[in-house]
């Protein structure tokens, strides 16, 4: 395998975004094309929800040069690792149209010379991340500059054998993708159905129900503390195991666990202390309206979170209702007004706690429990399959990189 030691700056075209006056940014729910900015950069895509922001369509013609386009990969340039891992994503084509916005590095390679989706794997090599470690600068804010980007130097392949190499990781990709696409359309269904008799009360059997005061008889709404149990169980660190899986604020995503990490307890954070079982809701105290909560499942014994979580669970409902329940947007911006704190919003225990929940009868929750269990059970599958598919490819990446293994 041929290679030569290049500089990234030399064999790709990098740009960095546009001023964009926050003033005149829309919101997500108005026309306009995405602006791609840090807080949309993740680890492997592009977070939009409550984070989009946009700008007006009629002048998207005006900033060409700021057009994205599918593959580009993009780099956060402030507080560029979280958790360990490098913001770096990719532009897929739900991402598209979008523009890019100042403090983010867009890169593409140069055309007979490096290939875009070849770039993207060599910056997921784990030796990145120590080279943007080293070149980081600030403390209140964290940055790495576009020059010493573009100073990284790496060994480069043939051209078509960049190609190999990048179809051969992208066949990881696609089957990660795919496993997404399907999860959330799992996630989707729950949510629609939960919302369908909890909400609508179009549940099984409404039509011939009595209700009184708008709600079907024997239904009630009450503090989630009636039906949940808040930061029920603390690790006791005198008879603490020898080793813990950690799970960090940073390493929760909205419904999902990106990593866990395993260490000794005598390494682990003063923070980790909550204990979880199977169907507990951990939710991020801080900034809620980020919607960082995951559903335990099937934890193994030595899995401790932060208490930077609330730990919900389940008593008087299934823990598939109180998952539904307390994740949708009314919940979330429940949570979201009562936050305190002007640099970290965020709620307390009792936020939960004196939360107003609907408590229908047990018939129906125990229908629609056997309805959505087997619907979370393959979700999670999929979540596991998708790690086994990301370990399968981070290993396989360096040995592509360095010749090891020939394509």
């Amino acid at each position: 395998m041929t290679k030569k030691l290049v500089q990234l700056g030399q064999v790709a075209d990098m740009l960095s975004g546009f001023a964009f006056k926050s003033q005149q940014f829309l919101g997500v729910n108005e026309n306009g094309v995405k602006l791609v900015r840090g807080d949309n950069v993740q680890q492997g895509f592009i977070r939009w929800g409550d984070k989009t922001k946009k700008w007006r369509g009629d002048a998207y013609e005006d900033f060409q040069r700021y057009q994205l386009a599918k593959d580009d990969v993009i780099l956060a340039m402030d507080r560029p690792i979280v958790g360990g891992g490098l913001k770096l994503a990719w532009i897929k084509d739900n991402d598209l149209p979008s523009l890019l916005v100042q403090r983010v590095t867009r890169i593409r390679g140069l055309p007979g010379i490096a290939v875009t989706n070849y770039l993207r794997y060599v910056l997921s090599a784990s030796d990145v991340v120590a080279y943007i470690d080293r070149i980081t600068t600030g403390a209140n804010i964290p940055h790495i500059s576009g020059k010493d980007i573009a100073q990284f130097e790496f060994k480069l392949s043939s051209h078509h054998e960049q190609e190999q190499i990048a179809e051969l990781l992208a066949r990881y990709d696609e089957l990660i993708e795919n496993n997404l696409r399907r999860i959330a359309l799992l996630e989707e269904s729950a949510r629609l159905l939960y919302r369908e008799w909890f909400v609508n009360l179009r549940f099984p059997g409404y039509e011939s129900v009595k209700w009184i005061d708008g709600l079907p008889e024997g239904w009630r709404v009450v503090p989630l503390s009636e039906v949940a149990k808040v930061n029920d169980a603390t690790l006791n660190t005198k008879a603490a195991p020898e080793s813990i899986q950690y799970i960090d604020i940073a390493s929760v995503e909205t419904g999902s666990i990106r990593e866990v990490k395993e260490m000794p307890f005598t390494d682990a954070p003063g923070r980790a202390r909550r204990l979880v079982q199977h169907g507990d809701l951990i939710w991020s105290c801080v900034r809620p309206n980020r919607k960082s909560f995951a559903l335990i499942w099937e934890p193994d014994e030595n899995v401790v979170v932060s208490t930077g979580f609330a730990v919900l669970s389940a008593t008087r409902v299934p823990f598939t209702f109180l998952y539904l329940a307390t994740t949708s947007d009314e919940f979330t911006a429940y949570l979201s007004n009562r936050a305190t704190g002007a640099a970290y919003p965020a709620v307390t225990a009792k936020d939960f706690e004196v939360a107003e929940i609907l408590l229908p009868d047990s018939k129906t929750l125990n229908y629609f429990h056997d309805k959505c269990e087997p619907i979370f059970e393959l979700k999670d599958n999929l979540l596991k399959q998708n790690k086994r598919l990301m370990t399968a490819r981070d290993e396989l990446l360096p040995k592509l990189m360095s010749g090891a293994i020939q394509v």
